[in-house]
This record gives C-alpha cells, sequence and structure tokens, in this order.
C-alpha cells in the first residue's frame, strides 16, 4: 500500500444514486471513528442527471496507528448504510 505522509489510504466507495446529504452523513459518522479521516469527491460528470448522486464517492484514510476496533468500526458503519441504501462499491484501492 503507498502511503499519504502518516495516512495510509484505504478505501473510495461509492454508493449509486446515495443523496448528498447521506453521503455527509456517513462522512461525519465515520469521521467520529479514532484514526479516521474522510472527505467527499465531487461529481465529474459533464452530463447533468436527477438520478445521479452530486457525489461520486467517498474516501477514508486510516491513520497508521488505528486499532483494529477502529478498523472493524468503519466497516460496520459502511454496512449499515449499505443496508439501507444499497451496496458500496470500491472504487480505488491503493
Amino acid at each position: 500500500m503507498s502511503k499519504l505522509g502518516a495516512l495510509e489510504l484505504k478505501y473510495q466507495v461509492q454508493c449509486l444514486g446515495l443523496p448528498l446529504a447521506v453521503y455527509r452523513e456517513v462522512a461525519a459518522h465515520l469521521s467520529q471513528v479514532d484514526g479516521v479521516k474522510t472527505g467527499l469527491v465531487s461529481q465529474r460528470s459533464s452530463q447533468f442527471d436527477y438520478n445521479q448522486s452530486q457525489i461520486e464517492s467517498l474516501w477514508i484514510q486510516v491513520l497508521d496507528s488505528a486499532t483494529s476496533a477502529s478498523q472493524a468500526r468503519v466497516e460496520q458503519i459502511l454496512a449499515y448504510y449499505g443496508d439501507r441504501y444499497g451496496a458500496w462499491k470500491d472504487t480505488q484501492t491503493e
């Protein structure tokens, strides 16, 4: 895995059609986990589509010092939202 300073990129995921507000909620929820940072990638499509989210994906960075419990909590949070809004698709792994 490649390093980004002291951070290690673990996930870049998307859930097709997930509204902006829910992406923000997921990012906020994940950022409360010790050793985790998140951000949203804006949609880059030049075609506007009402059925497409304003967000292309969610990135999640986990500090090298994060515990296995933190890693497990990230998976639990993603599973929770995935059960309600549809499966997460891994868009990038480094």
